[in-house]
């Protein structure tokens, strides 16, 4: 069992930055895949970005070169730093551990999820 919490989510003016942390807490997550998705209203999840055991990882097209995902396993813990905001970037942010061993931009392969933080831009 595997439970996930966000924060730092917050209002935000376009252009800024903001860095939120996930925090993992009933077992290690340093061997799963760790993943970031988002959802605004009236829109699907979206991948975000994601990063497995080994370093290897990936970021949705919407955020590639703003957005950037790391990991602190002796924290137990998972970051995304959020830079060159934009309002389109305006939705709840979801921390995610996934089910198979690869990097995967599917919601599906994910099994355990956090409760979201609120991330708001403005322009």
């Amino acid at each position: 069992q595997v439970q996930l919490v966000e924060s730092g989510g917050r209002l935000v003016q376009a252009g800024g930055s903001l860095r939120l942390t996930c925090a993992a807490s009933g077992r290690t997550v340093n061997m799963y895949t760790m993943g970031w998705f988002r959802q605004a209203p009236g829109k699907e999840r979206e991948f975000v970005a994601a990063m497995n055991w080994s370093g290897a990882l990936d970021s949705g097209d919407s955020v590639k070169g703003r957005f950037t995902i790391s990991r602190d396993n002796a924290k137990n813990a998972v970051y995304l730093q959020m830079n060159s905001l934009k309002p389109e970037d305006t939705a709840v942010y979801y921390c995610a551990v996934g089910s198979i061993g690869y990097v995967s931009q599917r919601s599906h392969d994910y099994a355990y999820w956090g409760q979201g933080t609120q991330v708001t831009v403005s322009s």
